[in-house]
């Protein structure tokens, strides 16, 4: 990394819609760690208001729709985490699972990043995670799931010269990279907080 964060974050285990998180992103030549709020707010907003609800784009549409197409020729990054929390729907109750690289690496999730600048207001920086259909192994919790960019694309995907990092990098997800257990429904509630939320869940 070629400049240090920004700010420190403390680590979160219920990471939550406008929450600060770490991503990693590239300006000119340098590549930074930044902390930017969860929520994607287009730099041609007229307020914050709708960031809650811009906090996944859909790879299928994310070069098109107006408020992904600008970020995603010019401001990508990635979103590192350890894991991330889905939600299994039927029966009689939702049950929440956490999914974590099989090997115990972190995951890199592709992302989009944003400055917005109210007028006379300090600039916000926001960013969104760009999701992709689920592999089949992991499809039953949910149809969904983040686009996770492999190592030696880092710097394709990265690099704010190129517009279209190719089609290639936008993929489902890839069968035997993730693994997936049932944790506490705790989770849903976000003023939660601590390791035991991704700890699997008891008999």
């Amino acid at each position: 990394m070629d400049e240090p964060p920004d700010q420190e974050l403390p680590p979160s285990y219920n990471v939550a819609p406008t929450d600060p998180v770490f991503a990693v992103l590239q300006r000119a030549d340098s590549r930074q760690l930044r902390v930017l709020r969860w929520g994607l707010v287009p730099s041609w907003a007229s307020d914050a208001k709708g960031a809650a609800r811009l906090i996944n784009a859909r790879r299928e549409t994310v070069a098109d729709k107006p408020a992904f197409r600008a970020a995603y020729q010019r401001r990508r990054c990635l979103l590192p985490a350890d894991g991330y929390y889905e939600w299994q729907t039927g029966g009689a109750r939702k049950q929440p699972y956490f999914l974590s690289a099989r090997d115990g690496a972190p995951l890199a999730m592709a992302g989009l990043y944003e400055v917005w600048a109210p007028s006379g207001g300090e600039r916000l920086w926001t960013c969104t995670v760009i999701t992709t259909e689920a592999a089949d192994e992991l499809g039953h919790i949910h149809d969904r799931t983040p686009l996770l960019v492999r190592t030696p694309d880092w710097p394709r995907w990265l690099d704010p010269t190129v517009e279209d990092p190719g089609a290639d990098l936008l993929v489902p997800g890839t069968p035997g990279v993730l693994d997936a257990w049932p944790v506490s429904p705790a989770v849903g509630n976000v003023r939660n907080d601590g390791p035991e939320l991704a700890q699997p869940l008891g008999p």
